[in-house]
């Protein structure tokens, strides 16, 4: 989460270190908080607003590790520094300053972050986590055909390419071989060869991938498709592919390498690439060789330095040399590729790190790829089960017509989806239908659908997360309180240079022999402490403030028996 200038201000709250450090932790702490289910006594009442015990343990025991003193720790201090804490914010709310824009602005961005986790299943992550770690460890070797779709594809054209894809598949299964069917009609470019530029293809041959390679929904045919199987028909951004399985291995991990290029694949470059072999055969450097000779631009100035790499990153035959050195810094023979002519030198081996010290690195390529959409769809389905959901198939009924782009809005307004209590009417789905072109309506409907489902449980969450909404109002009460303290504090003693000035004079006794201008920061803490306590001295005046002496006895001891 990005701490924004405003947020570490909230510091600066109060001038009180318990204060300082409850705003601090609301603002950057979203750790869990255990909350009593039990129904929670008052403990005091401020202008009729009941404040329970539950209410004042929740930000006192939060800090209690962060107080050094036991002066500090001080209950009765304590529940007087929330006091001034709750008036202030009662002030901020009788401003309207939770009306400014900017306040509104921060809120939504922060309660976006806050309930980002809520909208993603928790279980179900940790499982796809997992997943991804053995498909990490384990590295897969297929071959595919695809049959591409238009970007805007149309009912008729995902149909053309599905039924163009099955009859694939049958010759495949039929007896024919997958590699000479895949040049022979794989839309894939470097599945077939070039008669025009000579050059060969790859007959559908993707080599060895592991996890986070491929896009997901191909990742995930490869690995659950038996070794020496053909998949069934399955569909990608690209359009729709089936795959073979050829071999599953343990995974080599991952390799640094520097390398020589020599961009001649003739004569004249084989000569060279044997004259700089021999250099180094003589103990000449690897690095100044290769700033000597190497014509990649990128890396020589490097001394050839490549960035680490796994198996299906570079051309096979690089590939293989470099995971075939064994010792750092040792050097390859030369060899050649379609690039040109090439000497590799082992920098590093990286193996697969054990299930610990890569979850914390899954579990965010999991949470920011496009895996997050099945923890999405899983939350989704739950809340499926939960919710009351009616889909009114008279109200749909307009979607289906050719004309239906011209009809008014004003004619849209009956009810077309109801989730709880919550009724969605025609003009919604039309809104966000027009931004899914070619597609049918009814799977647009779905993804409608379950878009609502979400918004209307994000909606509610202050309701039925009692973590979650502890936090959000807390924060809310932070920036209030931020922009209290703007008014109020901060921008009169930066700014009245006047009333400074006669705090100093009235204080001399306190500063002498120095003057103002040597220790202005000093004063400017001093005069804003002063007009802090004045102005909770006049909320108080303002305010009827009622303690429970009974409860806050019982909380005390109960705290000094611990």
């Amino acid at each position: 989460m990005n701490i924004t200038k405003k947020q570490k201000k909230l510091k600066e709250l109060y001038h009180y270190k318990f204060m300082r450090k409850l705003i601090l932790l609301v603002v950057l702490c979203c750790s869990s908080i255990l909350f009593s289910q039990k129904k929670s006594k008052v403990l005091l009442t401020i202008d009729g607003e009941k404040i329970t015990i539950s209410d004042f343990k929740r930000v006192y025991e939060k800090n209690l590790d962060a107080i050094e003193t036991d002066e500090a720790k001080d209950v009765e201090k304590n529940l007087e520094l929330y006091i001034n804490y709750k008036l202030k914010v009662k002030e901020a709310y009788s401003m309207k300053l939770d009306t400014l824009s900017s306040y509104k602005k921060e809120m939504e961005t922060y309660q976006n972050q806050l309930s980002a986790p809520y909208m993603q299943d928790t279980v179900f992550i940790n499982k796809l986590v997992k997943v991804a770690y053995f498909r990490t460890k384990n590295e897969i070797k297929a071959k595919h055909i695809l049959v591409k779709t238009p970007k805007l594809a149309t009912p008729k054209d995902t149909l053309l390419a599905y039924k163009k894809i099955t009859e694939i598949r049958k010759r495949v299964l039929n007896g024919e071989d997958f590699e000479k069917v895949a040049n022979e009609v794989s839309e894939d470019p470097s599945a077939r060869n070039n008669a025009k530029s000579g050059r060969k293809g790859n007959n559908g041959n993707l080599g060895y991938f592991s996890a986070f390679r491929m896009l997901y929904r191909f990742e995930d045919a490869a690995y659950t498709t038996k070794k020496g199987e053909v998949s069934e028909p399955f569909r990608t951004r690209y359009g729709y592919h089936i795959l073979k399985v050829d071999t599953l291995r343990v995974s080599k991990g991952e390799v640094e390498v520097a390398h020589i290029l020599l961009k001649d694949k003739g004569v004249k470059g084989e000569a060279l690439i044997n004259v700089v072999y021999k250099k180094l055969e003589s103990d000449e450097q690897f690095k100044s060789l290769a700033r000597k000779y190497s014509d990649d631009i990128g890396t020589k100035s490097k001394g050839g330095k490549l960035k680490k790499f796994g198996t299906g990153v570079m051309v096979k035959s690089f590939e293989d040399v470099a995971f075939g050195l064994q010792k750092e810094g040792e050097y390859s023979k030369p060899f050649k590729t379609r690039f040109g002519w090439h000497i590799l030198q082992l920098t590093k081996k990286h193996p697969v790190l054990p299930f610990e010290d890569l979850e914390r690195e899954l579990k965010t390529k999991v949470r920011s790829g496009d895996r997050a959409k099945l923890s999405k769809d899983a939350v989704t389905n739950k809340l499926k089960k939960k919710y009351s959901i009616f889909e009114s198939k008279e109200a749909k009924k307009i979607f289906y017509r050719k004309d239906f782009k011209t009809i008014s809005k004003d004619s849209m307004q009956a009810v077309i989806l109801s989730i709880n209590d919550k009724n969605i009417t025609q003009v919604a789905f039309f809104n966000f239908l027009k931004s899914k072109r070619n597609k049918p309506v009814f799977e647009v409907f779905n993804e409608f659908k379950d878009k609502e489902i979400l918004a209307y449980y994000k909606e509610n969450l202050e309701k039925t997360e009692p973590e979650f909404a502890h936090i959000l109002q807390e924060y809310r009460d932070g920036l209030l309180l931020f922009e209290l303290m703007q008014q109020k504090i901060w921008n009169k003693s930066s700014k009245d240079t006047l009333g400074l000035k006669n705090f100093f004079n009235a204080n001399l006794s306190t500063y002498q022999p120095k003057e103002l201008n040597k220790i202005k920061g000093e004063v400017m803490n001093d005069y804003q402490n002063f007009l802090d306590k004045n102005w909770i001295a006049d909320l108080r005046r303002k305010s009827v403030i009622e303690i429970k002496n009974r409860q806050l006895k019982k909380l005390i001891k109960s705290y000094k028996s611990k």
